[in-house]
């Protein structure tokens, strides 16, 4: 099974803890020969991998709201057409609350979209305020209902941890906020400020929680989540029964997917390649650069251990010619670490809520350095 993600490398203003490639398009004409650019390269994909079965399509960016409903449809029509979309396939679209109305989304149920991701970040205002957030709580509430009043029920709402200024009085009101408005999955990530953006260059006067207030958030938000009906599945990531985000899971579980767009990465035959951040270069059809090898043993015990149900000895034997004897090491490493930390049994190793906080950490004390890969 193959995933495909497309990235809409397009934004109305960049925030300012944002990394991820984004530009603002300077004439609408752009968007028309993104649309094209996508979808010749979906085809040449398809002649050279062949019509794969494809589970999850996910558009993400960016802001893929601003590329605008008809052309999202289209490229998705594009994947349709280029490889064999199960009918249960979820297709996801990431949207910003403040773009979005009724009509948006009767558009995209109608082209085949069945989930939607929705970029709150914050129930509060003055949060929004700092995070250069274009919309209010509001907004988000209005979204969510017009989303499923257009037959899309599958609403997932981004969520940022450790703010400045935020404490776990502040997180309370946004995760009430996600269960009343009756989100099915909530992303919440710990702010993490990235080399380049506005937020680095002044982060020593944002005001941000010190570690301790940072691990006290995340902590709260697994318990205040769990309160809810959210279950934690991993790192990041907490669903009500039965909405697990299917796309990313792929990547967790060391799936192959595509990526098409500038800063898209792929993973497909053992290999992986990725386009650069560069608009006008893929526009003039440039070709993905090649990185190397991918899902060897300690990558994918990796990804595994990102995840609630953890690394499993089953499944590394039946992936890996030496996968038990692989597994066993790790256990080996594993138990001799806290047990707050991390549950290492006889055939599975999961990391706590606690581990989860220091994961990075452990990770280089218990697998093998030959081919890990920050992933």
């Amino acid at each position: 099974m193959l995933s495909i993600y497309i990235h809409v490398p397009f934004c109305k203003s960049k925030c300012p803890y944002c990394d991820f490639y984004s530009a603002k398009p300077r004439e609408e004409s752009v968007l028309g020969q993104y649309e094209k650019a996508v979808c010749a390269r979906l085809f040449s994909y398809a002649e050279k991998y062949g019509r794969r079965t494809v589970g999850t399509v996910y558009f993400g960016g960016g802001t893929p709201s601003v590329f605008g409903a008809a052309r999202l449809c289209r490229v998705l029509d594009a994947v349709k057409a280029a490889f064999a979309v199960c009918a249960d396939a979820e297709i996801t679209a990431e949207c910003n609350p403040g773009d979005v109305d009724r009509a948006f989304f009767e558009t995209l149920r109608a082209g085949g979209f069945n989930r939607i991701s929705m970029g709150m970040q914050s129930a509060n205002a003055d949060e929004l305020r700092v995070l250069g957030r274009r919309h209010d709580a509001e907004t988000v509430r209005r979204a969510v209902q017009a989303a499923r009043a257009a037959g899309i029920g599958n609403v997932s709402v981004d969520l940022m941890l450790a703010l400045p200024h935020s404490t776990c009085e502040t997180l309370r009101r946004s995760i009430d906020f996600c269960a009343d408005i009756g989100a099915a999955h909530v992303s919440a990530y710990i702010l993490k400020i990235e080399p380049g953006t506005a937020f680095a260059s002044r982060a020593e006067t944002l005001g941000l929680p010190d570690e301790d207030g940072t691990a006290d958030q995340y902590l709260f938000a697994v318990e205040r989540l769990a309160s809810h009906g959210y279950a934690q599945y991993e790192i990041s990531n907490f669903t009500r029964p039965g909405f697990e985000s299917r796309h990313n899971l792929q990547y967790w579980r060391c799936g192959e997917y595509l990526g098409i767009g500038p800063a898209a990465h792929s993973f497909v035959g053992g290999r992986r390649f990725y386009f650069p951040r560069d608009l006008a270069g893929f526009l003039a059809g440039a070709e993905p650069v090649d990185d190397g090898p991918g899902g060897g043993f300690s990558e994918y015990a990796m990804l595994a251990l990102r995840l609630c149900e953890g690394l499993r000895r089953d499944a590394c034997a039946a992936r890996f010619p030496d996968g038990a004897a692989q597994f066993d090491a790790v256990r080996r490493a594993a138990a001799r670490l806290p047990c707050h930390l991390v549950e290492a049994g006889d055939d599975c190793i999961r990391l706590t809520a606690e581990g989860f906080l220091v994961s990075n950490a452990i990770l280089v004390e218990i697998l093998p350095k030959k081919d890990v890969r920050d992933v």
